[in-house]
């Protein structure tokens, strides 16, 4: 694979060059096809090339390829803000704006909380992930390889655990962590606000335990805190519902968003409570290519494809084949280095261990090429990459999907 004149700071986990795709099937440079459970890591929940986003933005290219929308606003834009306001299942009046990433969201997040909180103390989680830019990296609750190398962050930025049935960290530890950090690090009355992912996705597909988000909501509340929910990842349909944050009995103050709104496109949004995200002055939000037309076109075309309906059946589908699977494969004991299935809905992750119990790294990384090599792309996760996380688009016929995971039981077997 030709990699001239790109960066080698580059991490490419699949050594091929793909040239077309097609739903949930994939073709290489070569002519090889795959089954593709990667999705771009997260980004096409409708899968590769849906009819209905495709001719979305042909439609919109013959049209307009872009306006920047705070020099001359463009329809899109708006009909998309008012999409999403109907969209989020939320009881607030609704606001935001559209970004080119949800690392973009998430540093305009922060400009948000700290205007109108008058702080800038944030506090996040262990093995979060919010993105690559300078303030997303100090987010993040894993130094290798994203905080290497690159000296003093923005901040001030403090981690605490996630507490969550798949990691075995309960929501009373979480709760002593944070007390224990505003008795010894930081004074409460600095901090501007929490951020979570209520799925975690870089992080293993670790589901956050609901008594804790509903315990931390209030706290918030309590102490003038705001809490910003990142879901670029586990929104849009990836839990089988529109957002995993319901799932939590809570409501965020602000939500983040990217990856599968926009069909492929790159597409984020900060949103949330409309008080909120007018705490900057005018010009203080913005950007040249954020909310382009064709990107807003796709995620239009995008969010009418996501019925609830839709959104439920493709999930349960998904859902009831993992745990079917699964559990067959414990009960048979296919490997010794199966371990943990983790997530919620059908965001699932499967974990790997080696044979004394330690995170299964090798086994992974053995794994993502035996399945390669008979035509399934996986894509790795978790703190010690010992997880797969599952990111077949919700829309992948169903006997497909079990080829796919008919590939991984055949590879699991062999790996000891």
């Amino acid at each position: 694979m030709n990699q001239s004149h790109i960066s080698s700071s580059l991490s490419i986990v699949h050594p091929i060059t793909l040239t077309r795709g097609q739903n949930a099937h994939v073709w290489d440079a070569d002519g090889n096809q795959y089954i593709d459970f990667v999705g771009g890591i997260g980004v096409l929940n409708l899968g590769h090339c849906h009819p209905a986003v495709v001719t979305a933005i042909t439609e919109q290219a013959q049209k307009l390829t872009h306006s920047a929308f705070n020099a001359v606003p463009h329809d899109g834009y708006r009909h998309l803000m008012k999409a999403l306001a109907d969209f989020i299942p939320v009881s607030y009046p609704l606001a935001g704006m559209l970004t080119n990433s949800g690392a973009e969201a998430a540093e305009n997040a922060l400009k948000i909380v700290r205007a109108a909180t008058g702080r800038s103390v944030v506090v996040a989680f262990d093995g979060g992930f919010h993105g690559r830019t300078l303030a997303t990296l100090n987010l993040n609750g894993k130094v290798a390889p994203y905080k290497q190398q690159v000296g003093v962050l923005p901040g001030p930025v403090y981690h605490v655990p996630y507490p969550s049935p798949d990691n075995g960290v309960t929501a009373d530890e979480a709760f002593k962590a944070i007390e224990r950090l505003f008795s010894v690090e930081v004074d409460v009355s600095e901090v501007a606000c929490f951020i979570f992912e209520p799925v975690q996705g870089e992080g293993g597909f670790l589901a956050m335990d609901p008594s804790f988000a509903q315990g931390l909501r209030k706290f918030c509340d309590a102490n003038g805190i705001f809490l910003i929910v990142d879901e670029i990842q586990s929104g849009f349909g990836r839990t089988g519902q529109r957002f995993a944050f319901p799932r939590l009995g809570i409501e965020p103050d602000l939500l983040l968003l990217g990856k599968s709104i926009a069909g492929g496109l790159p597409l984020g949004a900060v949103v949330g409570r409309e008080t909120l995200v007018n705490s900057l002055p005018k010009g203080g939000l913005g950007g040249t290519y954020s909310g382009n037309p064709l990107a807003c076109a796709a995620a239009l075309a995008s969010l009418r494809a996501m019925t609830d309906a839709n959104l439920a059946s493709w999930g349960e589908a998904q859902e009831q084949a993992i745990l079917r699977r699964y559990e067959s494969w414990r009960n048979r004991a296919i490997s010794p280095c199966l371990g943990s299935l983790t997530g919620t809905g059908c965001m699932r992750g499967i974990e790997l261990r080696t044979p004394n119990g330690a995170p299964g790294t090798q086994q992974l990384a053995t794994l993502l090429e035996a399945a390669r090599k008979k035509g399934l792309l996986l894509m790795p996760s978790g703190k010690s990459r010992h997880i797969v996380r599952l990111l077949a688009p919700l829309t992948i016929e169903p006997e497909l999907f079990e080829e796919g995971l008919d590939i991984i039981e055949e590879c699991l077997a062999g790996i000891r």
